[in-house]
């Protein structure tokens, strides 16, 4: 007897709270794993992440466009419900709430967690289930009425988020530039191209590379993040070498056709090299708080997570000789 397979959208909508919220620290498992706060983050994650796959299907569109459409999910959750972008006093802001505020908004701030959001809460976890579910990376994985569903419940959350997870209200002004942000990057995903047609003939990297890369850049990005309010004057200048990092990263990945299926592997491996960061600073984590006395279960995520990517890349590996 067969054992039922596990629908992608589900594997999904679990896999992005996981990476976003769990293996990133934001909630480690004690938190992650309370059943109301569970819920709240699947359907917050899981329904963005699913929503922009949906997306980047129907519209027939590639990363790049799903980079976008998870910077838009960036902005509704940071932006809109948790309003972090604006709040001074976020619980997580620390420096970033006086550093590069401007206009009564958090700009490094904000930048920083758009890009996060639109890399690690989305894309990365669209990219690992497609991987791991070769046959149906085509197609959608919901029908109308549960994308409607989706879009609902996301909504929902968001809002139940905006009226109670702070007292803080930004103003107007700069809550309704973020709403036409978000709408304006949705458009700039559904307008942009799929494909560059010079494309056709570049000479394919290796795997090795490609995780060096995504590893590198995400060690690079939360240096800047990090460390570069202490180090760099201007947060103009620290905005500037973000942005730079961000579209020389894309720039690199734009070189290469994703389409054939001997590519799979660096999908994986890119997606990997990035992870691997998390898993470091996972596992530091859980080191740091088992040194304390109050272990945390970090370490145990972070060598969860690194036997699901050898899991899965023993199955593309298979799948793509």
């Amino acid at each position: 007897m067969k054992r039922p397979k596990i629908p992608p959208a589900l594997t999904l909508f679990l896999l992005a709270p996981a990476i976003g919220e769990l293996l990133s620290g934001s909630s480690p498992p004690l938190e992650f794993f309370n059943p109301i706060p569970f819920l709240l983050l699947a359907s917050l994650y899981g329904s963005g992440a699913i929503l922009i796959r949906e997306l980047k299907t129907r519209w027939k569109k590639d990363y790049r466009n799903m980079l976008l459409l998870g910077a838009a999910y960036g902005i509704l959750e940071e932006g809109l419900m948790v309003k972090s972008f604006f709040d001074p006093e976020w619980m997580d802001i620390g420096l970033l709430g006086t550093y590069g505020r401007w206009l009564e908004a958090n700009w490094i701030w904000t930048e920083g967690l758009t890009i996060f959001h639109a890399v690690f809460s989305t894309t990365i976890p669209i990219i690992l289930v497609e991987l791991a579910y070769p046959h149906r990376k085509d197609e959608p994985w919901t029908g109308k009425s549960t994308f409607t569903s989706l879009a609902i419940l996301l909504a929902f959350v968001t809002v139940i988020g905006f009226l109670f997870l702070t007292p803080y209200r930004p103003p107007p002004p700069q809550y309704i530039a973020a709403i036409v942000a978000m709408a304006l990057v949705v458009y700039a995903a559904y307008k942009l191209p799929t494909r560059n047609p010079k494309l056709e003939n570049i000479k394919q990297t290796g795997p090795k590379r490609m995780w060096l890369a995504g590893f590198l850049s995400t060690i690079a990005f939360f240096f800047l993040f990090y460390a570069g309010p202490y180090l760099v004057s201007q947060p103009f200048i620290l905005i500037v070498l973000i942005a730079i990092l961000t579209l020389g990263m894309i720039t690199f990945l734009s070189r290469y056709e994703w389409d054939k299926n001997e590519n799979r592997m660096n999908h994986l491996a890119v997606s990997a090299g990035a992870l691997s960061v998390l898993v470091l600073f996972a596992f530091l984590m859980g080191l740091a708080s088992l040194t304390a006395g109050f272990p945390s279960g970090m370490m145990t995520v972070s060598v969860v997570a690194v036997l699901a990517l050898l899991v899965l890349r023993k199955k593309v590996k298979r799948q793509t000789v």
